[in-house]
Formats: structure tokens, C-alpha cells, sequence
């Protein structure tokens, strides 16, 4: 709640020109990186699932797995990168 408290007065001030509408495109940057946590727990629900059904296959699964997360954390990265992007370089022109 407390980042609500602080965050709606940014957003409803006119007089700082247009750091609202920054304030929500990085929210909605970090907001679409937070769906890389569903793909990271569907990835791994999948795995373990095969896992089950074949489990001689596990070393190499577990390592396809692995990779798979990986990339799919990556994109929850480069979200954030945008976000403090945003924040820093289109924040500082307003």
C-alpha cells in the first residue's frame, strides 16, 4: 500500500509535465517482465513431469530445463533494464 501512497501523487501532479506517464510505462515494463515467472513455473512443472514419466531421461531434461529457465529469465531482465531505462533517460527529459 505504501507504494500506491507515494506513487498516486506522481501521477495525479500536472505540474511535473508528463513523469506520470513515465511512471506507468515503467510499471508496465517491469509488470511484463514479472510473466517470465509464470513461463519459469510452467517450464519447471513440465520437466518434472517428464521427469516422472521417464526417469532415465532426467540428466538430460534437467539440463534442457535449466536452459530453458535461463532464457526465460533473461527476459525478466532485459524488462527491468527497459524500466530503469525509462525511468533514468525519459524521466530526466521531463
Amino acid at each position: 500500500m505504501g507504494l500506491l501512497q507515494n506513487l498516486m501523487p506522481v501521477l495525479a501532479d500536472t505540474t511535473a509535465g508528463q513523469l506520470g506517464l513515465v511512471a506507468i510505462a515503467a510499471a508496465i515494463a517491469v509488470f511484463t517482465g514479472a510473466f517470465s515467472s509464470l513461463g519459469e513455473s510452467w517450464i519447471c512443472c513440465h520437466a518434472i513431469d517428464a521427469m516422472g514419466r521417464n526417469p532415465e531421461q532426467q540428466g538430460k531434461l534437467q539440463s534442457t530445463m535449466i536452459l530453458a529457465v535461463a532464457l526465460d529469465e533473461s527476459c525478466a531482465i532485459y524488462a527491468l533494464i527497459v524500466a530503469i531505462l525509462i525511468i533514468f533517460i525519459l524521466g530526466a527529459k521531463v
